[in-house]
């Protein structure tokens, strides 16, 4: 088995037909928090990545293995709560306090210009409903913004054009809105 234990934030400085050649694996936001897992490459590899404590991975870093080869990640989608403002109700204003009673709870939230994403959780959704912001379950690449302290490595931010629009088989499917019983929009 390879170990991993080398990551290169957002590919940086690795010629990209090195890239084109690499495997990639799809991880989700909870396996992305782990310094020390096992993994399945797309060429069916099994592996081990080693980071120092504390790494949090994000969709697009690479990782380097022992014999350097290199392993491209991909944020795999998963179950999340997409928020968004009802134009009919409120302004992107709703989306900004939405953002700050979710950091009040230190919940893992993903910032968008346009919406907002948190793991499901239906006592927040019943909140953000009650607070007029349309609630949808959604399966979607998540990556959260990096606490004050978090992501030794290098901060990832978003205005760095590494947006979470971009396609890597990026399922979105709508599960509809989550209502909780404060929601009286009219739908």
């Amino acid at each position: 088995m390879i170990h991993f234990s080398k990551l290169v934030r957002q590919a940086q400085g690795l010629a990209k037909p090195l890239l084109k050649r690499a495997a990639t694996v799809e991880l989700d936001w909870d396996v992305r928090q782990k310094s020390r897992f096992e993994t399945t490459t797309s060429q069916g590899q099994i592996v081990g990545v080693f980071l120092p404590r504390g790494t949090v991975i994000r969709g697009g870093d690479v990782l380097v293995g022992e014999d350097g080869s290199l392993l491209q990640v991909l944020a795999a989608p998963q179950a999340v709560l997409r928020i968004t403002f009802d134009a009919h109700h409120g302004t992107a204003f709703d989306l900004t306090r939405a953002a700050y009673h979710l950091g009040n709870r230190h919940v893992p939230i993903e910032l968008q210009a346009d919406h907002l994403k948190i793991e499901p959780d239906h006592v927040l959704a019943d909140m953000l409903c009650a607070m007029h912001l349309q609630v949808a379950a959604v399966d979607e690449a998540f990556e959260p913004e990096s606490g004050a302290y978090g992501d030794h490595g290098g901060a990832h931010t978003h205005s760095q054009g590494h947006g979470h629009g971009h396609g890597h088989g990026h399922h979105e499917h709508d599960h509809g809105h989550v209502h909780g019983p404060h929601c009286n929009h009219d739908h």
